[in-house]
C-alpha cells in the first residue's frame, strides 16, 4: 500500500466518521461508506486508535480529542485565531452579543473563532462548522468585501440575525470576516447594525493592525507543539506507519505561522524529505494543503476532520469515557467533581453494579472538607482559604478541627492524592487525585469510592491509586486538546 494512498484512505475514514459523529460506527459501516476493503479499514482503524485519534468501545469506533491536533495545526498555520481572538472577545464583551470569526472554504465559510455570550437564546456554532457563504453575514462580507457591511436577516435560521465586516491582511486581501450575531428577541437587523457597527468597525481596524504586526514577527512554533508525536514505530502488520507519518506531516505544516517548507517539515518530523513531499502532494490533492511560494500551508478544510464536534464537547463529556474505563478496571464506582464554594459538585460519574453501592448522581454536592476529592481540590487553594472553613462532624471519623483539616490538606498536596476513610459517612471509603489544566492548576478531581467492607486502605493505595493517576493523566491530555475546563 503506497504511502500517499494510505494517507488518502486514512483521511477518507476520518471524513466518514466526522460527517456523522453522533452515530456509532463499526468497521463494516466504514467499508460500505468508503468502498475500501475490510482489511484496509481494519488497519486504518487500528492505526488511528493507536495514535489516539479514535477511541474503540467494543466494536464501535468514535472520534477522540487527540484528533483535534489536526485542526489545531491549521489554526496555528493560519494564525488568525491567535492574533484576533482577544479583540473578538473584547468586542463580544462590549456589545454583550456573540462574535464569530470565519474564513472562506470553497463555497462556504468555516468558523475559526466563536465568542458566545451566555443567554437563554445563544448561538450554537462551533469552531470548524461550515455554512453556505451566500446565506450568512460572514460569507456575504467575504463574497463582496467592498460593500460597507453585510447582514444576515434570518437567512440561516428564523430569529438569527448578524452584521459582518471583512478583515484584510497586510496585502489588502480579505482574509476573514468578523460578525456580530444576535436574535430577533433582542434586536431587529437594523437595530443590531446601529448598535454594533461603530464598535465593529473600530475592532476591524485593530484586527488589521494586529495582522500587520504579526506579519513582521519571526516564525515560531505554537506553544506545546510536538511535530514528532504521530511518528510511531512499526507495531506489526495491523499498523500503518505510512498513515502515521502522513498525519505527522500534516501537523508539521502548522509548526510555523504561514506554513512550512518541505525542509522544515522534514526536520520537525524526522522523516526523509521525499516522504514529506509525497504526503504534502497527497494533502494538496485532497484540498487540505496548498503551496504558497516555497511554503506549504494548511487550508480550512482540515477542520472538517472532527474538529467542530470535538471542540463542542463539554468537560463532562470529555472525562466520561475515561471514568468508564477506570470503573471497568477497578470494578468500583468513580466520579469527577469540581469545587463550588466550600462544596464539591459532581460533574461526571460512572457507578458500578453491586448489592452495596455508593448512591451519588451528577449534581450532588458534599462538604469538601470531608471528601477525598474535596481534599485534593482544597490542596490547590491558598492556605487562608482552607483556614476559613469550619468543619463539622458528619460521622464519628470526621476531622472537625481547623488545624486537623489544614494538616490533611497539606498532606494531600504533598502526596498528590487524598484518602478519606468514613469521614463523610460510615462505611464509605474513597481515594482521589487531582486533574490539572494545561497551566498545571488543579481544575477538578477524580475519585474511586467504595464500601469500607469491600476495599481496604492498602488495596486502594496499592491497586487503585496507580489506575487513578493514569486516568487523570489521560483526562488531562484530552482536556489539553479540547481546551475545555469546568
Amino acid at each position: 500500500m503506497e504511502p500517499a494512498g494510505t494517507l488518502e484512505r486514512g483521511l477518507a475514514v476520518l471524513r466518514v466518521l466526522a460527517a456523522d459523529p453522533g452515530r456509532r460506527m463499526r468497521a463494516t459501516d466504514l467499508v460500505r461508506a468508503t468502498g475500501l476493503a475490510r482489511s484496509t479499514v481494519d488497519r486504518v482503524l487500528a492505526t488511528l486508535v493507536h495514535l489516539g485519534h479514535l477511541r474503540a468501545e467494543g466494536r464501535d469506533v468514535l472520534l477522540a480529542p487527540p484528533l483535534m491536533e489536526l485542526g489545531a495545526a491549521y489554526l496555528a498555520c493560519d494564525g488568525l485565531q491567535e492574533s484576533l481572538s482577544p479583540l473578538a472577545e473584547r468586542l463580544a464583551a462590549e456589545l454583550e452579543e456573540s462574535v464569530s470569526l470565519a474564513v472562506r472554504d470553497g463555497d462556504g465559510v468555516r468558523f475559526v473563532g466563536q465568542f458566545t455570550r451566555r443567554r437563554t437564546m445563544s448561538v450554537a456554532f462551533r469552531v470548524g462548522d461550515l455554512l453556505p457563504a451566500g446565506r450568512c453575514a460572514a460569507g456575504l462580507a467575504l463574497l463582496d468585501p467592498g460593500a460597507p457591511w453585510a447582514e444576515d436577516d434570518q437567512l440561516i435560521e428564523p430569529g438569527l440575525i448578524a452584521v459582518a465586516l471583512p478583515v484584510r491582511g497586510p496585502g489588502g486581501k480579505a482574509v476573514c470576516a468578523v460578525s456580530v450575531v444576535s436574535h430577533t428577541s433582542r434586536h431587529t437587523v437594523a437595530g443590531l447594525r446601529e448598535h454594533a457597527l461603530p464598535r465593529l468597525r473600530a475592532t476591524v481596524a485593530d484586527m488589521e493592525a494586529a495582522l500587520a504586526v504579526q506579519a513582521r514577527e519571526p516564525d515560531r512554533a505554537p506553544a506545546g507543539f510536538d511535530g514528532s508525536r504521530a511518528v510511531k514505530e512499526e507495531l506489526g502488520m495491523g499498523y500503518l506507519q505510512s498513515l502515521a507519518r502522513g498525519l505527522a506531516v500534516l501537523v508539521s505544516l502548522g509548526s510555523a505561522r504561514g506554513g512550512s517548507t518541505l525542509a522544515r517539515s522534514a526536520r520537525v518530523t524526522g522523516l526523509p524529505r521525499a516522504t514529506v513531499r509525497r504526503a504534502v502532494q497527497a494533502l494538496e490533492g485532497l484540498g487540505y494543503a496548498a503551496a504558497e511560494g516555497d511554503r506549504h500551508v494548511l487550508l480550512p478544510k482540515v477542520l472538517e476532520l472532527g474538529y467542530a464536534h470535538l471542540s463542542g464537547r463539554t468537560f463532562g463529556e470529555v472525562v466520561q469515557p475515561h471514568l468508564a474505563d477506570l470503573v471497568a478496571r477497578v470494578r468500583e464506582s468513580a466520579s469527577v467533581a469540581v469545587l463550588s464554594g466550600d462544596d464539591v459538585l459532581y460533574v461526571a460519574r460512572v457507578p458500578t453494579v453491586s448489592i452495596m453501592s455508593v448512591d451519588i448522581t451528577v449534581g450532588t454536592r458534599f462538604p469538601a472538607y470531608a471528601t477525598s476529592m474535596g481534599r485534593v481540590l482544597l490542596a490547590g487553594l491558598p492556605a487562608g482559604r482552607v483556614a476559613a472553613i469550619e468543619p463539622k462532624p458528619l460521622s464519628r471519623h470526621t476531622i472537625t478541627s481547623p488545624e486537623g483539616l489544614a494538616a490533611a490538606v497539606r498532606q494531600a498536596a504533598a502526596d498528590g492524592y487524598a484518602l478519606v476513610d468514613q469521614e463523610l459517612e460510615e462505611g464509605v471509603r474513597s481515594i482521589a487525585v487531582p486533574v490539572r489544566g494545561p497551566d498545571g492548576r488543579v481544575v477538578a478531581a477524580v475519585n474511586v469510592a467504595t464500601h469500607a467492607g469491600r476495599a481496604s486502605r492498602d488495596h486502594l493505595l496499592r491497586d487503585v491509586l496507580p489506575e487513578l493517576r493514569a486516568t487523570a493523566a489521560r483526562m488531562e491530555a484530552d482536556l489539553a486538546h479540547t481546551g475545555r475546563l469546568p
